[in-house]
């Protein structure tokens, strides 16, 4: 196992990319732009952001499983109803779309860099541990389960 893997918190790592978003803004101002109504926008898009992360925490609670994802050897149940229908990881698409709003709130095209950032990191580090280890506790289940949801969306 790498060092980096499931050991930043992803609401640490959340925190992380926003606020290198926001030093990129106030960095590279040539890269600023607004549009109408791109606060309410990025409140938006933020607020469904929250939403879907939140679907998937209640998803976990009511099945009665761990949400720290850096302990994946507490997974009690997989977790495939609700907004895991749609999708493997709900709490980090969420994550991913605050981050987009917040872009859109910090007004400045290269803020969004930080978005692949986000998503590799969150691939290699968290994801592909977590998925190791639900493959190996849940088997023929979770093999199926991942050949009718994608990972992100």
């Amino acid at each position: 196992m790498n060092q980096l893997e499931l050991k930043i918190p992803p609401v640490a790592l959340l925190l992380i990319i926003a606020l290198m978003m926001w030093g990129i803004a106030d960095l590279v101002i040539s890269f600023s732009f607004s549009f109408f109504a791109s606060s309410f926008v990025a409140l938006l898009i933020a607020f469904l952001g929250v939403v879907f992360a939140l679907l998937g925490v209640y998803q976990f609670r009511m099945q009665g499983t761990t949400v720290d994802p850096r302990i994946p050897e507490q997974s009690a149940s997989l977790v495939t109803s609700g907004v895991y229908q749609f999708s493997r990881n709900p709490m980090y698409v969420g994550m991913l779309l605050m981050l987009v709003g917040w872009g859109i709130y910090l007004g400045n095209i290269a803020s969004f860099l930080m978005l692949p950032v986000f998503i590799l990191y969150m691939n290699r580090f968290q994801i592909m541990p977590e998925e190791t280890f639900m493959a190996e506790k849940f088997g023929l289940a979770y093999q199926q389960y991942i050949k009718s949801v994608r990972r992100w969306l």
